[in-house]
């Protein structure tokens, strides 16, 4: 199944650089893929052929399934949401790569101790991961804390210099994503950290044993665990490293893919759309900005009309309290450049604010990047809104009510900036594959391209009333419910009638 990936992915990279297409870069802090296997044999149209074929060597299909570790790399929805879009992108065969962070310890294990809940170590990558190719040399530098120096160049031009207290490594670890009964792949590129200097030898030598690894724990700890506990300050200070780091790598990585076939960065957003899912990566509106200014040396205006025509942002949530905010104190200590680049983003979108809205100062207080109210805190949602060229809800009635409650003050603004894509999931992994007698019958009553096109599903409605339709419907109903009750008779010892409702 690897090989026949690999073969696709290799000839799909070649179609899109001759092809110089547009990329979807999707940017999510989380990505709950599930395992890889089945859906691979299902996408490539093997599925029962390689069941065959592995029973007549007298092995067992779905103990061999059943092997795979899953990699939890995501906590729910959002997390699934982003793995059903790389799905669908690789299904459509519209150009796309998935950027995020390789968590050494993804979702926690659970299990049940007296009654209570009892979180382990998800410890998924313990044999390896043979779906992912190791990019060693694919690495970029990311900076955290330190300072900024400001002088001018040779042409007299003012520039800043960010001097960061602690650099780490990203390292790329590249996964293909096929789409189903096409020949396209696409690519879920996650970052690791890694020291740039792992050994302290003087520190080793005078005694400091721990100090001479210091460094190395310190960066590896970013891409450790998937979302720490954020109660604590150091919480939150990893939890804002994490988003920083995996935004700049992947920042970085898109302007060397566009640098190979451009002379600069004047057509970046021309060559590539990046979706934010949600707040967690909305850091990245300050990140292009500070390459764009500081590395490539472009002049304000310019920097900010290629980003925000680079970047959309995906709302997921109406509650004004669950909408991701940093402290000003905690953000400048980590990201001094960045807070730099925020206030100047927020000095001249007010200034435009107030052409349209002089004497309305709460409209402009609640518009503002920063909420000035106690302890000063950036409002990410609002960097997102202020930094894309489009936002959406996730639902109509999502979007409806964020266009007249949280966002109403950006709607009155920009009303063409809003629209809904409803969250959908892919219907290969959710019927064909957790339920294939299910997607059998499907096929046969609406024809096999259903699984592409749930409009056809319709069809189905004219088996209403056929009495031999209810009675297959039944059995394929009852067949699931009975392989349920075997799991559940495994894990639990619990018999459990399949005949019965039962929660």
């Amino acid at each position: 199944v690897r090989d026949r990936i690999l073969e696709r992915w290799i000839k799909t990279a070649q179609t899109c650089k001759h092809a110089r297409a547009r990329t979807v870069c999707y940017l999510s802090a989380e990505y709950l893929l599930g395992p890889h296997l089945e859906n691979n044999l299902i996408n490539l149209g093997i599925a029962d052929k390689a069941v065959v074929l592995v029973e007549e060597l007298g092995l067992d299909a779905g103990k061999i399934l059943e092997q795979e570790e899953e990699p939890g790399l995501g906590n729910g929805g959002l997390g699934r949401l982003a793995a059903c879009y790389l799905d669908s992108l690789a299904t459509l065969q519209i150009p796309a790569i998935g950027y995020g962070i390789r968590y050494e310890f993804g979702i926690f294990d659970q299990r049940i101790e007296h009654g209570w809940q009892v979180e382990v170590s998800d410890l998924w990558l313990r044999n390896g991961n043979p779906w992912e190719i190791a990019r060693p040399k694919l690495r970029f530098p990311v900076g955290f804390g330190g300072y900024t120096e400001h002088f001018a160049d040779d042409q007299g031009s003012m520039r800043v210099r960010w001097i960061p207290e602690l650099v780490v490594n990203g390292i790329a670890h590249d996964t293909p994503i096929l789409g189903f009964r096409v020949d396209n792949t696409n690519l879920l590129r996650l970052w690791s950290s890694e020291a740039c200097a792992s050994f302290d030898f003087q520190a080793f030598n005078s005694g400091d044993y721990y100090g001479a690894v210091n460094a190395k724990v310190i960066a590896e700890n970013i891409s450790k665990v998937l979302y720490p506990n954020d109660e604590p300050g150091v919480g939150k200070e990893l939890r804002l490293r994490q988003q920083y780091f995996f935004v700049s790598c992947s920042l970085q990585d898109m302007i060397r893919l566009h640098l190979k076939h451009a002379p600069n960065l004047d057509s970046f957003h021309e060559k590539f759309a990046a979706q934010l899912n949600d707040t967690h990566p909305a850091i990245a509106v300050a990140e292009l900005m500070r390459l764009l200014l500081d590395e490539h040396h472009y002049a304000w205006d310019r920097a900010w009309d290629i980003t925000r025509n680079t970047f959309a942002y995906t709302n997921h949530t109406l509650l004004p309290e669950a909408l991701e905010t940093w402290s000003i104190g905690l953000f400048g200590q980590i990201l001094p450049r960045h807070l730099e680049i925020i206030y100047a983003i927020n000095q001249h979108f007010l200034d435009e604010v107030r052409m349209r809205y002089p004497f309305d100062h709460k409209r402009i207080a609640r518009l503002s990047l920063i909420a000035e109210e106690g302890e000063k805190h950036i409002r990410m949602a609002n960097l997102a809104t202020v930094g894309s060229f489009a936002v959406n809800g996730v639902a109509e009635l999502h979007t409806r009510l964020l266009k007249s409650s949280v966002m109403k003050d950006f709607y009155e603004l920009w009303p063409e900036k809003f629209h809904n894509v409803t969250n959908g999931v892919t219907p290969r992994r959710f019927v064909l594959l957790s339920n294939p007698g299910l997607g059998e019958i499907l096929s046969r009553v609406a024809g096999p391209s259903w699984a592409r096109d749930l409009s056809r599903l319709s069809s189905v409605e004219a088996s209403a009333e056929d009495t031999g339709f209810h009675h297959e419907w039944l059995t394929m109903k009852i067949t699931a419910t009975q392989r349920l009750a075997k799991v559940i008779m495994q894990r639990t010892g619990i018999l459990v009638d399949p005949q019965s409702m039962f929660d």
